[in-house]
């Protein structure tokens, strides 16, 4: 114990020592450094005074061993310099002290010299004739300091030494003498009056402390850590190498059917899965794996990955994912790339078969302008196809790049009332516009291609002197637009299916007027980027109303 204490005193006499000598370095060094700045300072004033009234002859016979200097036009252009030939420098226009120089009249700056390859101070003064003068020499360092003081810190080594060395040897004795005089028997007398046992206590109970406190910071993590998992929509099962239950959330414990009371059993008892003992069996082997699992009709991704200690695994966490929806978006995706086939495929049959015919000349020349407009009718059917395909492409890529603005909903309105009058004569239905002047900040196509659309299949699927209207409501924080018809309705058990992709309630009708069954879809998500919601009312036979409920502001 001796040797530690003295050893502990050399220790900290040492440290105090290399502290003391870095903080009179960086003192000393701070000293140097600022008077060679105004030393730099004052010598750039006086040579700019003797430049500025002695002009070019001022060089004649200079001696400036210490320092570089340069003369420097008002455009940058070197005019001489006194270690190099001006001619060769290039133009100093950009140099920092040359500009503060100009802008200031005086101006420092400390980098690595194009020309010298080394780090120099630069000091320049405007001159006034508007051309500058620059001095520069090499920047003062730490190690141009340890010459200067070598001597003074061996001194201070030496008496360092001795002295540490001669306190250590008596304050070690006078340490340890009174501990082993301890009566053992009687603490409290030696706690009573041996003050110097204090600070060791005082140590100890501060530790203590330290690790009460740890350890209520530490419950606090393990309750967030639990509050945080109990929230999670997924699964989490956290178990050692022997697959014990460590931890293991709500979402997991449901879906697994095991209580929290199965923390400390194995999960294999508990769950005899075979594709889950087979998933973390892979884990434990240092392996990150998965598998998908049904439960309860639902799909679930199971996710296993080993936590590694010192190169083997010590645990496994298992997460354990939803993934209901993402199956169920594949399949839809899966269906709509089979109706877009069947869809495209069928006009492309009927002009491959009215083309086949009139080529083999099987075609009276009378008839040739009745395959002709069949011909262009399902080309038109084909090219509307695409072209809505195309505009739910564009709207499922989202709205990063739409241009949001205001948008005033009634003249809209009657634009697109305009656009499809000639649709409702041919279709004998009347169409008309009214309600409020509505400013909402919206995408004006995408309201466009709303009301259009919706007044499109209200006049497509109507009945003749029927009629079509588009009310335009302000409501507050919302403005309503509402598209009426007195059509054939739609069966309430298909009122939650219109807006599918490639969806007909009547396939017959919507043939008969070339409806591409995508209309709807199209509005469907043209309002889910502009933050709107969509209201059907509708009687069979009694016509259909179809509110979209558009927000004035974007949040």
């Amino acid at each position: 114990m001796t040797q530690r204490i003295f050893r502990s005193v050399l220790l900290s006499a040492a440290l105090v020592f290399v502290a003391s000598i870095i903080m009179s370095t960086w003192v000393l060094y701070n000293y140097y450094s600022d008077t060679y700045h105004s030393r730099l300072e004052s010598q750039t004033k006086l040579t700019a005074h003797a430049l500025a009234n002695e002009g070019m002859t001022f060089f004649k016979g200079l001696n400036a061993s210490d320092y570089r200097v340069t003369w420097i036009a008002e455009d940058g252009t070197v005019l001489y310099d006194t270690d190099y030939d001006a001619k060769k420098l290039p133009n100093h226009s950009d140099r920092e002290e040359f500009a503060d120089a100009k802008a200031l009249g005086y101006g420092e700056s400390t980098r690595v010299s194009e020309t010298m390859g080394k780090k120099q101070l630069y000091s320049a003064q405007k001159l006034p004739n508007g051309s500058v003068v620059r001095l520069s020499c090499s920047e003062i360092s730490l190690l141009s300091l340890v010459p200067i003081m070598i001597l003074p810190l061996i001194l201070i080594l030496l008496f360092e030494v001795l002295l540490a060395l001669q306190l250590a040897n008596r304050l070690s004795k006078s340490i340890v003498k009174p501990l082993n005089e301890i009566d053992l028997d009687a603490p409290e007398i030696y706690t009573d009056t041996y003050t110097e046992l204090m600070p060791l206590l005082y140590r100890l109970e501060h530790q203590q402390k330290e690790l009460r406190d740890h350890e209520e910071q530490l419950r606090k993590k393990q309750n967030e850590f639990n509050a945080a998992t109990e929230n999670m929509s997924e699964g989490l099962i956290l178990l050692n190498n022997n697959f014990i239950i460590l931890s293991i959330n709500k979402t997991a414990s449901k879906l697994l059917g095991i209580s929290h009371f199965g923390v400390g059993k194995s999960l294999p008892e508990l769950n005899r899965s075979l594709d889950l003992l087979e998933l973390i069996e892979t884990a434990y082997c240092g392996e990150s794996c998965e598998t998908v699992m049904s439960i309860d009709g639902l799909e679930y991704r199971f996710s296993a990955s080993p936590v590694l200690s010192g190169g083997e695994t010590a645990g496994i966490a298992l997460l354990i994912l939803d993934i209901t929806e993402k199956e169920r978006s594949e399949q839809m995706r899966r269906e709509f790339t089979a109706n877009v086939s069947h869809e495209i495929k069928t006009p492309l049959h009927s002009i491959s078969g009215y083309a086949e015919i009139m080529r083999n000349g099987l075609v009276k020349p009378e008839d040739i302008g009745e395959f002709a407009d069949r011909i262009y009718s399902e080309t038109q059917r084909m090219i509307t196809l695409v072209n809505d395909i195309i505009k739910l492409s564009r709207l499922d890529e989202g709205a990063d790049t739409l241009l949001f603005e205001e948008t005033h909903l009634l003249e809209i309105a009657e634009k697109v009332a305009t656009s499809l009058e000639h649709a409702a004569e041919w279709a004998k239905v009347s169409l008309s516009v009214a309600g409020d002047d509505v400013t909402v900040t919206a995408v004006p196509h995408l309201v466009s291609g709303i009301i259009y659309n919706l007044c499109e299949n209200a006049i497509k699927y109507n009945r003749e002197d029927g009629s079509v209207s588009v009310m335009i409501k302000d409501c507050g924080e919302y403005a309503h637009v509402a598209v009426s018809d007195t059509g054939i309705g739609i069966p309430a058990d298909q009122v939650g299916r219109i807006f599918e992709r490639f969806y007909r309630v009547d396939k017959s009708r919507s043939k008969q007027v070339g409806g591409t069954g995508l209309g709807l879809s199209i509005v469907k998500h043209s309002a889910a980027l502009l933050g709107a919601e969509i209201e059907v009312e509708s009687v069979v036979n009694g016509g259909t109303t179809i509110t979209v409920r558009l927000p004035k502001e974007q949040i």
